[in-house]
């Protein structure tokens, strides 16, 4: 009788596909905020977890201002941080394509002369440079306007996200207000929530969800700690790095990194990309030998850092970190690559629980699957 019920809801579904669309986009647009607030909640909770436990240990007077000092700690955290790295890449950013668009056209004068020098030296090269017929010029003309371009596009999606913001104020604000009530009731909330599934669902199935949550949240609170100090360490060694041989951008092109490494696997990548970019319009010669630089401090990265800050701390084989990156990064962008990682971590951690709790019960000899 289920099974028949269910087969004529789906039929139904199926057939008024559109109006099922629109409820979902209804419902997720009444829940949306209790969602985003949750992640915040989520976010915050790591490091107000770890600033709670050092507040107060001794004092037992001032116990109850514990939570609401590291709630108000973090956020200032926060906040400095995001201020710094505006003051730091905005002013940086701005002067950047000022510079590449003076730069452009000396670049090219000095391509060209260089291409012009080329026979000289070697005069077997010298039909094939001719046969090229490059208009420097025009070429240097639309690559200003791309510079231009990008520059003009910053600004109005700089002005997009400020409307963006503006437009979803409200949003924000239960959200914001409902990430506070979950950081404050944290304890009394998770006791409601244990009540009306004992009240609801059968224990075992109870107990089985409440092991789940605990060890999804152990691993992605574990995740986005270690992701974070990962990505602090790598920036902080570029940036030192950087500073010692004398290279340009040292500060923008560490706090680059440090963001984009916040992508696992490829986002250090990107910074390399940027900086090698940034560092050529200024000494095309020391951008090679920033690349060499990035190939030595991401093996060290890589090899000694990322195992053991990261890689540990979710208990994710390497190969199945590829393959959450390139699965998320498919389907829902960076937001999947930064949460299929710890989701695939604890996909794996009961899958492989389940396949040893059988292994057992068949009494399966380890030399059989070592």
């Amino acid at each position: 009788m289920q099974v028949i019920a269910f087969a004529i809801l789906l039929y139904c579904g199926i057939e008024h596909l559109d109006i099922v669309i629109g409820v979902f986009r209804f419902v997720m647009g009444i829940i949306m905020p209790f969602l985003v607030g949750g992640v915040i909640a989520f976010i915050l909770n790591v490091p107000m977890k770890r600033i709670e436990k050092h507040l107060f240990t001794k004092n037992k007077k001032f116990a109850k201002l514990r939570r609401p000092l590291a709630y108000v700690l973090t956020l200032l955290c926060l906040l400095g941080v995001i201020v710094f790295a505006m003051m730091v890449v905005m002013p940086e950013l701005g002067n950047t394509l000022t510079m590449l668009m003076d730069q452009i056209p000396i670049a090219f004068k000095r391509a060209q002369q260089w291409l012009y020098e080329i026979p000289e030296q070697w005069p077997a090269l010298e039909p094939a440079i001719e046969e090229l017929n490059i208009d420097w010029s025009a070429i240097s003309a639309s690559a200003v306007k791309v510079v231009q371009g990008i520059a003009s596009g910053v600004v109005s999606s700089g002005m997009g996200f400020f409307s963006g913001v503006v437009n979803g104020v409200a949003t924000f604000v239960v959200s914001f207000t409902f990430s506070i009530y979950v950081l404050f009731q944290k304890e009394k909330l998770a006791g409601q929530i244990r009540q009306v599934l004992y009240a609801v669902f059968p224990r075992r199935f109870t107990e089985k969800t409440i092991e789940v949550a605990k060890l999804s949240n152990q691993i992605f609170s574990s995740f986005l700690s270690g992701q974070c100090m990962e990505a602090v360490i790598l920036g902080t060694m570029f940036f030192i790095a950087m500073s010692i041989f004398r290279m340009p951008y040292a500060m923008l092109t560490g706090i680059v990194i440090a963001i984009t490494a916040l992508i696992p696997i490829f986002g250090a990548f990107i910074g390399c990309v940027i900086g090698m970019f940034l560092i050529a319009m200024v000494n095309p010669v020391q951008a090679i030998w920033f690349l060499i630089l990035f190939l030595v401090l991401q093996q060290l990265e890589g090899n000694l850092i990322y195992p053991h800050v990261v890689g540990g701390s979710i208990g994710l084989p390497s190969i199945w970190v590829l393959a959450a990156v390139t699965l998320g990064g498919k389907m829902f962008g960076i937001a999947g690559i930064l949460f299929f990682i710890p989701l695939c971590s604890v996909l794996y951690t009961l899958f492989r629980a389940f396949v040893k709790k059988r292994l057992t019960e068949r009494k399966v000899p380890k030399e059989n699957w070592q």
